[in-house]
């Protein structure tokens, strides 16, 4: 087959599968019945794919990266980015989760900011973030020098450290829910729960979620620390360097780029607890602010959630995911950038 011949018969193709798809996309926007649309929308794919990889060009090699990357890029666009453009329109209406009948512009935004249940939920969430963060990377950190060290039993140390991290949000609460309730009110004797004070329910959560997490970035600072050459250490040892100077000016210095990882992974974990709050306390107990009872441990994903589904208001709970994910990108944007630089330093 000619140049000319795969030319005209991909171009057909091309123009046959735009067809198809738009012909699709329009049954399903206009809320059609066909039960066709899907298997259209599929050939239509196919077809333009098909007209892509056969359409005669010098940058073959490049179509065909595209078409084996062409899966992926649309899953991510089907379930990540028409979403999140649908969110920001859907935030500047009145959608009730089935329609829309006006636009409100930034009315929704407004409402966000002068709840002072989002507000607080805000605050703790902060809160939350930067002292999970530090403790978890501390316990993982101290529990990996202990796994790397001449312990005896230091692989089963790591297969017990990491068993929390396998088990689910859910589950993991309810659990804890029983032991904070339970079991310490009954060893303690006259004690009450963590979970009913509103000045110690979030540090129960704290607790549970570093117990939770620390294994798992444990086995991140593991993999930094083996990594460290050998003969490095051998010749600080040489040199008289102790423990605490190896692991000061050489061992840390090294694994920088650990560190990094391992700090993004729980900020932006910590920022989005939702699994693990809805399970231990669901926002409970409440408190009084300003006049107003607001949920003392109600961290923002859960607020959204419930913003949203419990008190049906979706415009309003996509109006707060919005800029929740805009939040949490800046963070860790702003993380990775300072982490960065701190390795160059290091």
């Amino acid at each position: 087959m000619n140049s000319s011949a795969k030319k005209t018969i991909s171009l057909i193709a091309l123009i046959a599968g735009i067809a198809a798809m738009a012909v699709a996309l329009y049954l399903d926007f206009t809320g059609s019945q066909n039960a066709y649309r899907g298997g259209i929308l599929i050939v239509g794919a196919v077809l333009v794919l098909f007209g892509i990889y056969y359409y005669p060009t010098k940058k073959h090699r490049k179509i065909i990266n595209f078409i084996f990357l062409f899966p992926l890029v649309f899953a991510f666009g089907v379930t990540v980015l028409v979403p999140f453009i649908c969110g920001i329109f859907y935030s500047l209406t009145d959608w009730d989760g089935v329609k829309m009948t006006q636009f409100v512009g930034l009315g929704n935004y407004i409402k966000m900011f002068q709840s002072k249940d989002y507000l607080y939920s805000f605050v703790i969430t902060f809160i939350f973030t930067v002292i999970n963060m530090i403790s978890v990377n501390i316990v993982a950190f101290a529990l990996a020098l202990l796994c790397t060290s001449r312990v005896k039993g230091r692989n089963f140390y790591r297969a017990a450290f990491f068993v929390p991290n396998l088990i689910g949000g859910i589950v993991l609460g309810y659990v804890w829910q029983f032991i904070f309730n339970k079991v310490f009110t009954s060893v303690i004797a006259g004690s009450v729960s963590m979970l009913t004070d509103p000045n110690q329910a979030l540090a129960a959560i704290l607790i549970v979620s570093t117990w939770q997490y620390a294994g798992y970035i444990m086995m991140i600072y593991v993999t930094g620390l083996q990594g460290v050459p050998k003969d490095v250490l051998e010749a600080s040892s040489v040199d008289g360097a102790n423990a605490w100077t190896t692991l000061r000016r050489i061992k840390m210095p090294m694994i920088a780029n650990t560190f990094t990882v391992c700090i993004f992974l729980t900020l932006v974990n910590s920022f989005k607890q939702y699994d693990l709050n809805l399970a231990l306390t669901n926002g409970a107990p409440s408190r009084i602010l300003a006049g107003k009872a607001v949920q003392s441990t109600e961290l923002l994903a859960l607020n959204i959630v419930n913003t949203a589904i419990s008190k049906n208001q979706y415009a309003l709970g996509q109006t707060k995911a919005v800029v929740f994910f805009i939040i949490l990108a800046i963070v860790s944007l702003t993380q990775v950038s300072i982490s960065k630089k701190k390795e160059v330093e290091m």
